[in-house]
């Protein structure tokens, strides 16, 4: 299946009440593919295409109060389009999911992959202090895994969780093993959900709040939640038990950098890969440890450089930081990596 049509069928394998969408290369297929599912006829899951990204994130805004599992897809300029709504929802502390297949920018840029929406995803990306659950598949097989865990994390924690993808994965075609059909059963604590009052007080739900003092404590605590969801910090490493140069990289670059660590282990070189699988938390710890035993880390992304910021904090000036980028769309080689990784790491590798 493509990338896509693999995060389509996973949601209606996990149940998802309702997805509220709109078309944008190169992420249209997701929209497109449960369309011609039907689900509403598999698992009455609702299918809406709104008239605009603004309309659909209102909807998940308003789907996600009643304590659905309801989900968004777009590209980068549409979830730019979201990024009020997206705010507005996690400081309303509602779970839902948001897809982005990331496209090259700035504006409208090209429909080729990119990695430059990190920021975007990782820091906030709307208005005020909130963050995302960020989930970076590597392959056609997480994409479709990470659904039912971006569901999972999401009503743990009660905030909207995102599946950070690109039009390379988006778009390749690749063997994948599906999930198991849900039931569409609610296990999570509802006494926060809208479904008129019923012998209880009200659940109001709301990201307003006039009285600074009362906003004040919202805000730490939310910051203590996004604290605790280090908790669920998920990366995979390769070859860095005696590693002596690090790459470090997510998504589409990472299976670039295998490559890279391939070619590299073949001349008899040391070098091993950090793959973050949760950009925000980010494998701050354990980049950190791994820092103390090799000569120099870089970081690889389908952008001008942005993880590296992260990187760099989490290593902390203990060893060199470099960056290897490439914006605006263009995908880089294995052959292009080393290139950058030898000539960085002079007399290392």
């Amino acid at each position: 299946m493509k990338g896509n049509e693999a995060i389509a069928e996973a949601a209606i394998r996990a149940g998802v009440d309702a997805y509220f969408g709109y078309p944008i290369t190169p992420q249209s297929e997701v929209l497109e593919y449960l369309t011609l599912q039907k689900p509403e006829e598999r698992t009455g899951m609702v299918i809406l295409q709104a008239e605009s990204e603004v309309a659909s994130i209102n909807m998940i805004y308003g789907a996600a109060g009643t304590g659905k599992k309801v989900m968004t897809s777009s590209s980068s300029p549409g979830i730019s389009l979201m990024q009020e709504g997206i705010s507005y929802i996690a400081g309303a502390e509602l779970p839902c999911l948001i897809v982005n297949v990331v496209r090259g920018g700035p504006g409208l840029g090209t429909i080729q992959p990119s990695q430059a929406d990190y920021f975007q995803s990782t820091k906030g990306g709307g208005h005020g202090d909130y963050h995302l659950i960020v989930l970076a598949p590597a392959s056609v097989q997480e994409m479709a895994d990470f659904v039912d865990l971006a569901f999972e994390l999401a009503f743990k924690y009660r905030n909207p969780a995102m599946i950070l993808s690109d039009g390379l994965i988006g778009q390749m075609m690749e063997k994948v093993e599906l999930p198991p059909q849900k039931a569409r059963i609610d296990t999570y604590d509802q006494s926060w959900v809208i479904t008129g009052k019923k012998n209880r007080e009200r659940n109001i739900i709301t990201s307003l709040n006039l009285d600074p003092e009362l906003q004040y404590e919202h805000n730490l605590k939310l910051q203590e939640k996004y604290r605790r969801m280090s908790e669920d910090v998920m990366f995979e490493k390769f070859d860095c038990d005696d590693a002596e140069f690090l790459l470090v990289a997510y998504g589409s670059s990472a299976r670039i950098c295998q490559k890279v660590v391939e070619m590299a282990r073949d001349r008899g070189k040391k070098l091993g890969l950090l793959r973050p699988q949760t950009l925000f938390p980010f494998p701050t710890e354990e980049l950190n440890k791994l820092s103390r035993r090799v000569k120099g880390i870089m970081a690889v992304e389908l952008s001008a450089g942005q993880m590296v910021e992260d990187v760099r904090l989490a290593v902390n000036g203990k060893v060199p930081v470099y960056h290897y980028g490439t914006p605006g769309g263009k995908i880089h080689s294995p052959e292009d990596v080393l290139g950058a990784v030898e000539e960085k790491f002079i007399g290392g590798l």
